[in-house]
């Protein structure tokens, strides 16, 4: 499996941002002391955050938004199909008036 240069990329920033997470917690690396290791951590996070909101937003939107019943177009199908089917009835019930079978459409009477 090939990795493109985004994947890496991004591989790269979490594993920067996990390194930094360890550092504070284990206490070898001050969030005080090295004040710009901080705050590029904040906004990187912060801009990973906005980004996750912004394509959870539109996939909830999405889901919300859109339609649950039939399109136009197959409205309209469906009622052909019903239009269809009663012509259908009628010439059955045409046929039998005139004594012809239902597969016997070709023949004269």
């Amino acid at each position: 499996m090939r990795l493109s240069r985004w994947v890496l990329l991004w591989l790269l920033i979490i594993g920067v941002l996990v390194a930094i997470e360890i550092g504070v917690v284990t206490g070898r690396l001050d969030p005080i002391g090295s004040f710009l290791v901080f705050i590029l951590a904040l906004m990187v996070v912060s801009v990973l955050s906005i980004i996750g909101a912004v394509f959870v937003g539109m996939f909830v939107s999405h889901r919300i938004l859109s339609t649950k019943g039939f399109t136009p177009f197959e409205q309209e199908m469906l009622r052909m199909r019903q239009d269809v089917r009663e012509l259908s009835e009628r010439l059955g019930e045409i046929a039998a008036r005139l004594g012809l079978a239902p597969g016997d459409r070709n023949k004269p009477p």
